[in-house]
């Protein structure tokens, strides 16, 4: 796993038995020098996870697909002669929630996702069973510190767009031009912080019982409302 970790292999996190000594230190020393989170567990855990084989104390989870950095998608987008859309997810932890977001994503013709790289959701395969396929081609930017990759993308021009409650209705607001759009997490939505970092605040109204809609709902009809002031 070392080797793996040296190549640049696209792990998103290890885990590591909590008594683990020798060979498995090492690695833990390795991850953490590479920016890959190391969670300590109950030897218990592991054995879930690889029934009937020896796991020396540590396992990975290896991403579905690789990352990119958000340098990259923003590349890309004006490569297209394009201004950069892209999605930013506050801790985002349902992996169904992100699948569908990378086809809204892509169906819109946008340009990315970004995840924080602690206490979300990655690219897991049911992640990518959800996109439908979108991981191929929707990239994905996985970075340590959410609030920093915001302060960048205001600097590079983008306005950025909290979809939360008390804010403008989201249909009377402006998202044309160069824009990033922060979704919430399932039932806590968009953090303070993430709020106070957001240019504006745009809301969905809700007429029935319920006071929201899960994020990917709550992302296509976003994306898909930047698309039509687009056209």
């Amino acid at each position: 796993m070392t080797e793996a970790i040296k190549a640049g292999r696209t792990i998103d996190k290890i885990l590591m038995q909590k008594d683990a000594q020798g060979s498995a230190l090492k690695i833990a020393k390795t991850a953490r020098e590479a920016g890959i989170q190391v969670q300590y567990v109950d030897k218990a855990v592991l054995d879930r996870l690889a029934p009937g084989r020896p796991h020396q104390g540590v396992a990975a989870y290896a991403a579905a697909h690789a990352y990119v950095e958000i340098e990259d998608i923003l590349a890309a987008a004006r490569a297209k002669g394009e201004d950069p859309v892209v999605v930013i997810l506050d801790n985002l932890e349902d992996p169904h929630n992100l699948g569908a977001i990378m086809r809204s994503v892509d169906g819109a013709g946008f340009h990315g996702v970004v995840i924080p790289n602690r206490r979300s959701v990655s690219l897991t395969e049911t992640v990518a069973k959800a996109s439908a396929g979108a991981i191929e081609y929707v990239p994905v930017a996985k970075v340590s510190n959410l609030a920093q990759t915001v302060d960048y993308l205001k600097s590079e021009g983008l306005w950025i767009a909290a979809v939360d409650m008390d804010g403008e209705r989201y249909d009377k607001a402006d998202l044309k031009g160069p824009l990033a759009i922060i979704i919430g997490a399932e039932g806590n939505g968009v953090s303070e912080l993430m709020r106070k970092k957001a240019d504006f605040i745009v809301s969905i109204p809700m007429k029935g019982n319920v006071n929201s809609l899960n994020a990917s709902n709550a992302a296509a009809i976003i994306l898909y409302e930047a698309l039509r002031q687009r056209s």
